[in-house]
């Protein structure tokens, strides 16, 4: 016999997106929230993506710094060390810490598997237990995040997916990445320190397709120097693998993987096969048909549309995070619940809702060697949506900033600024090379803000800081955009 019970909110899915909607619906407003949470509290981010793949990949970041310095004995990467680094940013896979954060903040956690069973109603299926109904006074939110893409012909190889890179437990001799994104730029990285011999397969022309072109190249050339065999334009028709079996995360699974070129007599041999072809939003057992609706539908319109209307999707009903189809990031993520959870509260309340800024931009930062950082339009993005007489781009070398020189020995990069010259704004900024995600933020305030390069001028950047780098961009344009 099921049980019953009845809270404000009730999100499915434990991960940060899902935990800041549920704080800030009940921040202030006297609202209950509950979190359904069928694997560990805290989500892919926590365990499987970004604190595991940035605790990896900071050591082998400050080991490289190192070597490039004059004055520092060239350091030794001890890989036990770093997977047990790697092992104490995800509790060792325990998620105790996080349920007590949640209920700490006021927040129940129900473990087991939640779906959508009718109007603001959620039944959780339990290991061992009766299932729970829940039901929900003003809305139920789809917080459940995004799952691998698996095309074929690769699902019957038991491939690795993002989970296996970052919780390698057996580094393979051989490695090959199929995907040139984000994913598959940042494994290369530490999955090559580790000591794999990574070969790369690439369908586009380029790595990191939504970046600048001057990007890529940065990030390509890196990468080959550290013996990262890239193919750009390959295709792969043909995967096979012998005894290919779940062997458990990180762990190699199964014998040689054996991938097949299109157009190339040569057959790629690896140990192990990484697929970072993708990410989809994870909708498929939510129970959508039980109120009308499929995937298709509620990707569509979670989000209002211009004229205020949600299409079929009922008003108790939200999507957040990776599972709304928008940006698959999780300070994204973040952000909208933040922005979700005070909407709700105000509406539940009688509040006037805080006023949203017509357009905020997407910041994203990837952890190569060097590192990429971007926020806004790319050059391209920008001349399409102005044209091109009114956009002005300019870049400086990270060199040119004494704060970014001293950052290495040898340090190289690129700094770039897109400007709109009717409204003489920031409208996106690029940076490429040591630290560069640390400079982000600036152009990420600049353009939110909205504020004026003339104004931008009278922003000091201390001395000898890469920072300075703001300064020397701000000199580069033309003089009337300045004033």
């Amino acid at each position: 016999m099921s049980a019953d019970l009845t809270y404000d909110v009730v999100v499915l899915g434990g991960g940060p997106v899902g935990e800041n909607l549920a704080q800030y619906a009940m921040e202030d407003s006297g609202l209950t929230a509950v979190l359904v949470e069928r694997e560990l509290v805290g989500g892919e981010c926590s365990y499987y993506a970004c604190m595991p793949s940035k605790a990896l990949l900071r050591p082998i970041e400050v080991a490289s710094t190192a070597a490039h310095l004059g004055g520092v004995s060239r350091p030794h990467l001890d890989v036990t060390a770093l997977l047990a680094r790697r092992d104490e940013w995800v509790s060792h896979y325990d998620d105790a810490s996080q349920v007590d954060w949640a209920e700490g903040a006021g927040i129940d956690v129900v473990r087991g598997h939640g779906r959508i069973a009718g109007p603001r109603t959620v039944e959780v299926a339990r290991d061992g237990q009766a299932p729970l109904v829940l039901h929900a006074r003003h809305a139920v939110v789809i917080a459940t995040g995004s799952s691998p893409v698996v095309p074929e012909p690769y699902a019957a190889a038991q491939p690795w997916g993002s989970r296996d890179a970052t919780g390698v437990v057996e580094v393979p001799e051989r490695l090959a990445i199929v995907g040139g994104g984000v994913v598959a730029c940042e494994a290369a990285t530490w999955m090559a320190a580790l000591g794999s011999r990574v070969t790369m397969l690439v369908r586009g022309d380029r790595l990191l397709g939504s970046a600048e072109p001057f990007a890529s190249d940065a990030v390509l050339e890196a990468l080959r120097g550290a013996g990262v065999d890239v193919r750009l334009g390959v295709e792969v028709t043909e995967c096979r693998r012998d005894d290919a079996k779940d062997t458990g995360l990180g762990r190699v699974h199964g014998g040689p993987v054996r991938l097949t070129i299109s157009g190339e007599a040569e057959v790629v041999v690896a140990d192990e096969l990484l697929l970072a072809t993708g990410r989809r939003p994870r909708l498929d057992d939510v129970g959508l048909e039980t109120v009308g609706l499929d995937a298709d539908a509620l990707l569509r319109h979670t989000s209002s549309s211009s004229d205020g209307s949600r299409g079929e999707v009922p008003d108790w009903l939200l999507a957040v995070g990776d599972a709304s189809g928008e940006a698959p990031l999780t300070h994204w993520g973040k952000y909208r619940a933040r922005v979700l959870g005070q909407q709700l509260a105000a509406r539940a309340t009688g509040a006037e809702p805080e006023p949203e800024p017509e357009e905020v931009p997407v910041p994203q930062v990837v952890f190569t060697d060097p590192q990429v950082a971007w926020v806004g339009l790319t050059a391209a993005q920008a001349r399409e949506r102005y044209g091109e007489a009114e956009v002005e781009v300019v870049e400086v070398p990270f060199t040119g900033a004494a704060g970014a020189a001293l950052l290495r020995d040898d340090a190289s990069g690129t700094a770039s600024l897109v400007v709109d010259r009717g409204s003489r704004m920031v409208v996106g900024a690029t940076f490429v090379g040591p630290d560069a995600g640390e400079l982000l933020h600036a152009a990420t305030i600049a353009i939110t803000g909205r504020v004026p390069v003339s104004v931008l001028r009278h922003a000091v950047p201390s001395y000898p800081t890469a920072s300075e780098l703001w300064l020397r961009l701000l000199e580069e344009l033309p003089r009337d955009l300045r004033r």
